[in-house]
């Protein structure tokens, strides 16, 4: 069975699958077929059984059709006002002067009236999407399958590139789904312009009760592989039309549609608003609640008659933010900035849509603690209240952040006011246990609960590891400084330690003057340059303080530090001269507030501080090098336009929601590297350093009951132990069936391919999964042994011994080396950096023997462009003592070159067949001995420097070599220079800006070349190969 073929069975499956048991209808094979994403006679047949007029479907078509060929806009543009059509219908009138009418092109009402269909292979210009799904002939889902052993990433990827404008963006104007899938994976969704790393996936509520849901859990049960069970899911027609419908949102710029956590805590809320019930929807922090309250306003606004939303916040950026969201997917709603104002609009028939805030008292309080002032926000609203007030319509009032204890007392305020209102709760951190109850009787029960336990198993947020760290007091004697230096550089290297030893003497002041501010200081400065993702400037930190004063003093500190300039403090307070008025100053010593007025000053720099934040918060998220750590004290730690760190360092005392909330800061998914979010805690909150097994849902967490906050957080060393153990454990039972004798030959046939006489591309495909998979648990492996190992000072009976950590570093080096040379024997090395920013800096840190050397003298440069800057001397690290290792470094040379030309050939076929022929003489003439391993090496560098170099080829004429099109051109003719210069003059003359996939610009240039070479049939030819040609 051919490798296609494993895929065909699949799709095979699939297409029965729809046909069978979700009753779509086979169209067949589209492969030799002109298709379209708006098959007309489809539609047309669907608006005729409606009872539409002829007149009405030919202009509503038209309509639709001018709507999804507009080629002028961006794909966001183009999908949005497709979408709109279809979502809401056209209006159109039988002629002039008549009414118009509605027409719908598919009934949203009765899902199952619509026509649904399926068709394989669809061929849209030089692309063929696997599966289209119709419905009424419009195209609204698309699907990629791949074979079980290829990485669903790949089908994500060729949704992605068919996306592009110069691809078959076009065909996408209607789409809504967007699919990848394969049998072990299962399904992963997106829409239009969803990045790789935000595609999904599905997971059926098993406490969904609404009819639909039932039927999809029975259905699923009869199939075992995920595919079919997540297809089922997704692709049931009502489930399609009611994510269509209710769950695609245009926000700011982004299309997106729902997760299921968002899908099920909807339709579950629907219920208890139809029966004019309240409750409360907790999801976890990260999991898209503010989504969930926009699409559940949209359904209420829709459905419910004369009904009007109210959402409530108890903080300024949550406020500003929901307005942002809203505004950002074209609702409008009005933000209310006072009691009165409130009360006169609920008193009002409009707008139906409104937020309003809870102010804060003492502002200015340099605590940063101003609670809500929810009694006096209460009595404002009695005091507002006119004598004939009633409010007008059905109202439904969404409390964001419902867990504050105070909600009570706002409820039974705002049921005064508005007795028939119904009220929703929302929240992102579980209910305390002494408000549970409270907030049970105030709300109602829980609507839907997505806890963080699920959220992290679904991928939709990370991990987080933690740590507790002990802050000795008082380390001012330089045998305690050098001791403590030598602890926390006991895992690494000694070049590592010789880095860090240059950098420690401006340090030592920093460490002892301010004793255990100092300490942090020295400890965080120390993580930024030895942890993954703080050292690269992938990822950045926050630090939190007890008080804007200690982040001042922590700020100072910094400032002799290579942090300076690259953090800043983020609070509330914003300094005034009038703050330190009455501050006397004895003997000149600055008060605390004097102190804290002086250096906010210093960091501000004459900025406004709220365009200094505003500055700051966009470093820290877009340049996160130029930014590496923000102070805090309770800014930014909440609301969800707070930004992600990778680091959260905790210096103040905190509990409950206010730790929950600032630990989701670091949960957030941010690339491959990120595996998880890490908690450094100096204030021991949860008492773990006291203890022999931690507890993380006691002490700082014991407000929540235990099953609410279980699986929040994990021990940091244990994990780290755990996640080395198991990924060397997957490395031997990866490796296991290499052949003996494992020489690096072995592992090239066995992750690359056996027929090494011609580089079978469908071979190096094929083990694509494998090698992948090497790639990962390596770098998985290096990273847990990073962390292990950074822990070897510390006096800690949970780690390994001396002796144990030697063994796992030479198992460590020696799978880091094997995943050297395949990377480097298949070619992937130079597409693979998003495996792994950090793995340089951590082989240099942490394991003694560098294996990495043959790839570290790359730095980033092809082999094969190596080979012709340097020629031998570009092998130097490669070892060639050996028979065996001649032939290894043969191979992998043979590869990069093959690869090379086969990545180049559609720019110049004939060239590169050439160049092809004469790789396959010479390895015929390695295999057979019949030249000397110097003699094959001066002959390959020779073919590497014509195949990246074909400009300096002699065979060129002068005047066509300095043109890779001309060069194209004039080997397509063969070797009539004449003809291929004036060709390439005409193409120049004729070719406008985005002529790819533009019928017209494309006749153009077709034109002007058969005024040239008088044949249609070559003029096609040639038309495809001008399309490869960069310079056009």
């Amino acid at each position: 069975m051919s490798v296609g073929q494993r895929e065909k069975v699949t799709q095979k499956r699939v297409i029965e699958l729809f046909v069978n048991e979700l009753g779509y209808t086979y169209l067949g094979d589209f492969t030799e077929r002109k298709n379209s994403n708006i098959e007309v006679e489809f539609l047309e047949k669907f608006l005729i059984r409606k009872g539409y007029s002829a007149t009405l479907i030919k202009r509503a078509v038209k309509e639709l059709l001018d709507a999804a060929g507009n080629q002028s806009q961006s794909l966001y543009d183009l999908n949005e006002n497709t979408y709109k059509k279809l979502r809401y219908g056209v209006k159109v009138s039988e002629s002039v002067g008549q009414h118009n009418k509605t027409v719908n092109f598919i009934d949203w009402e009765n899902p199952l009236d619509n026509d649904f269909y399926i068709a394989e292979e669809v061929t849209v210009k030089h692309k063929r999407p696997d599966l289209v799904l119709y419905i009424n002939g419009i195209a609204l889902g698309i699907v990629e399958l791949k074979r079980s052993t290829v990485s669903i990433s790949d089908g994500i990827r060729q949704n992605l590139t068919n996306q592009r404008p110069d691809m078959i963006m076009q065909f996408f104007a209607t789409m809504a789904l967007v699919m990848a899938g394969n049998d072990s994976e299962g399904v992963r969704y997106g829409t239009t312009g969803t990045p790789e790393k935000y595609y999904l996936s599905w997971k059926e509520d098993s406490n969904a009760k609404d009819d639909i849901s039932l039927t999809v859990r029975q259905q699923i049960d009869k199939y075992p592989l995920r595919l079919d069970k997540n297809l089922i899911s997704l692709c049931k027609k009502e489930r399609f039309v009611e994510i269509i419908h209710n769950f695609i949102v245009y926000d700011s710029g982004v299309k997106k549609t729902c997760r299921p956590n968002q899908f099920f805590g909807n339709l579950a809320a629907r219920e208890y608003i139809r029966k004019r019930e309240g409750g409360i929807i907790w999801h976890t922090q990260g999991s898209g609640k503010s989504l969930t309250m926009v699409w559940l306003s949209k359904w209420i606004k829709e459905n419910i008659t004369d009904s009007r939303i109210l959402i409530i916040t108890d903080r300024d950026e949550l406020d500003v933010q929901i307005e942002q969201v809203f505004a950002g997917v074209e609702e409008n709603i009005l933000r209310m900035r006072r009691g009165s104002e409130l009360i006169s609009k609920i008193n009002d028939t409009s707008p139906s849509l409104m937020c309003s805030l809870i102010h804060k008292f003492g502002h200015r309080s340099s605590s940063e603690d101003g609670e809500a002032d929810y009694e006096g926000y209460i009595q404002e609203l009695k005091r507002s209240l006119p004598e004939n007030f009633s409010p007008k319509g059905n109202f439904f009032v969404f409390v964001d952040e419902c867990h504050r204890t105070q909600s009570g007392k706002l409820h039974q305020a705002m049921k005064t006011i508005m007795p028939d209102a119904t009220f929703i709760g929302f929240t992102g951190t579980p209910l305390m246990k002494k408000d549970k109850e409270t907030s049970l009787e105030v709300f109602g029960p829980y609507i839907h609960r997505y806890k963080f336990d699920e959220a992290v198993k679904d991928k939709v947020v990370l991990d987080l590891r933690y740590e507790a760290r002990e802050v000795e007091q008082n380390v001012v004697q330089q045998d305690r400084i050098d001791a403590w230096f030598e602890a926390k550089t006991r895992g690494l290297t000694s070049v590592a330690k010789a880095k860090l030893k240059k950098r420690w003497g401006n340090m030592q002041t920093v460490f002892s003057s301010k004793s255990r501010l100092g300490q942090i200081v020295a400890d965080i400065v120390f993580d930024m340059e030895t942890k993954p993702r703080l050292h690269d400037g992938r990822g950045n930190a926050m630090l939190v303080a007890s008080s804007i004063y200690q982040a001042c003093k922590f700020y100072e500190l910094f400032q002799d530090t290579e942090l300076k300039g690259k953090c800043a403090i983020v609070t509330s307070y914003e300094p005034s001269a009038g703050d330190i008025r009455t501050e006397t100053v004895d003997d000149g010593k600055n008060t605390e507030a004097i102190e804290q007025y002086e250096i906010y000053m210093k960091m501000l720099n004459g900025k406004d501080p709220k365009e200094f934040e505003k500055e700051v918060k966009e470093k820290f998220v877009k340049q996160p090098e130029q930014m590496k750590l923000l102070i805090v004290v309770d800014k930014l730690l909440t609301g969800f336009d707070a930004p992600s760190a990778t680091y959260l360092y905790i210096d103040k005392s905190m509990r409950d929601h206010g730790l929950f909330q600032a630990i989701c800061r670091v949960n957030r998914l941010d690339g491959e590297d990120k595996e998880y979010g890490y908690i450094v805690d100096y204030k021991d909150l949860f008492r773990s350093l006291e203890k022999a097994v931690a507890d993380y849902t006691s002490e700082a967490f014991d407000g929540y009951s235990q099953e609410d906050v279980s699986g929040l957080l994990s021990d940091r060393l244990q994990k780290a132990k755990d996640q080395l153990e198991n990924s060397l454990e997957a490395l031997r039972a990866l490796c296991e069936p290499v052949a003996p004798p494992k020489d690096m030959v072995d592992y090239y046939h066995y992750f690359c391919g056996t027929n090494t006489e011609a580089f079978d591309l469908d071979e190096l495909e094929q083990n694509m999964p494998k090698r992948e998979q090497l790639y990962n648990f390596s770098a998985s492996a290096l990273r847990a042994f990073g962390e292990v190992a950074s822990k070897m000072g510390e006096p800690n009976d949970k780690n390994y011994t001396p002796q144990e950590m030697k063994k796992f570093e030479a198992e460590v080096s020696y799978y880091i080396k094997v995943r050297d040379e395949v990377r480097l024997a298949s070619g992937d090395y130079i597409d693979l950096k998003k495996y792994d920013p950090d793995m340089r800096h951590l082989i240099d840190t942490y394991l003694s023997a560098d294996p990495s050397r043959v790839l570290n003298s790359f730095e980033g440069a092809s082999l094969v462009q190596l080979l012709v800057d340097s020629g031998i001397a570009a092998l130097r690290n490669m070892k060639a003592s050996t028979k065996r290792d001649r032939e290894a470094v043969a191979e992998t040379i043979e590869n990069n070159v093959r690869k090379e030309v086969i990545e180049k050939q559609q720019s110049n076929p004939k060239y590169y067949e050439k160049m092809s022929q004469l790789l396959r003489e010479l390895i015929e003439k390695r295999k057979n001995e019949v030249i000397s391993y110097e003699e094959y090496l001066k002959q390959i560098i020779e073919i590497a420097t014509r195949v990246v170099k074909p400009e300096n080829d002699a065979e060129y004429p002068e005047n066509i070599r300095d043109s890779a099109a001309k060069r194209a051109l004039y080997d397509f003719f063969n070797h009539d220079a004449d003809k291929a210069i004036k060709v390439h003059e005409a193409v120049m003359q004729a070719k406008q800006d985005n002529f790819r996939g533009n019928l017209i610009k494309e006749r153009k240039i077709k034109r002007a070349v058969l005024s040239v070479v008088e044949d249609q049939n070559v003029v096609d030819e040639v038309f495809e190969l001008i399309k490869e040609q960069s310079e056009y």
